[in-house]
């Protein structure tokens, strides 16, 4: 089983740029999203923490995420890197109108979705892919996930076993978290 949690909203979040390795911290927003997040997945999880850990992505949105979630719920923990966010390379920290004016028809035909993987120096699809599946087939006891909002999509994305197009639309909200087993999944909000 796994819980997947999104990191709570950041500067870069509220102000429309695309982080991908890059660091923001959270807002005042993402530190309540944060801790209603520990406080839920504590009730979620009442009785039945034993045997679980948390992996978070070593960014700094999501350790300091994961520290609200560890008030109200604590696991042992460990960074994991194949949570981190999809990079655009040097996308990164960029909002869709500068990499529009800096990287001309770079986006033409994109989706709302799929411009992620345009970047000239940034992941492919198939290299995230390969990275969280990695993460995924490596389980061997019930995690609480801390990561990212494209990263997120494709761990749900391939739990559910679903086309890429389909993975990349999933909602990524900061304000609940999703329980994923045996190929289905829940948002508890």
């Amino acid at each position: 089983m796994i819980y997947l949690l999104r990191h709570g909203e950041t500067a870069w979040n509220a102000a429309g740029r695309f982080q991908g390795r890059q660091d923001t911290p959270l807002t005042s927003r993402g530190i309540e999203q944060s801790d209603g997040m520990g406080l839920r997945l504590a009730r979620e999880m009442a009785g039945r923490e034993n045997g679980f850990e948390i992996h978070v992505s070593p960014l700094g949105r999501a350790r300091q995420t994961a520290a609200y979630i560890r008030r109200s719920l604590a696991l042992p923990m460990k960074e994991e890197p194949r949570l981190m966010e999809v990079t655009t390379g040097s996308w990164d920290g960029m909002t869709l109108y500068e990499i529009d004016m800096e990287y001309p028809g770079a986006l033409a035909g994109s989706t709302a979705f799929d411009w992620y993987f345009r970047s000239p120096d940034g992941e492919t699809f198939a290299q995230a892919y390969r990275r969280i599946e990695g993460w995924l087939s490596s389980l061997s006891t019930p995690v609480v996930a801390i990561s990212h909002g494209l990263t997120g999509r494709l761990i749900r994305g391939i739990h559910r076993g679903l086309p890429e197009r389909e993975m990349l639309a999933l909602p990524v909200p900061q304000t609940g978290f999703y329980r994923l087993q045996q190929g289905k999944e829940d948002f508890i909000c």
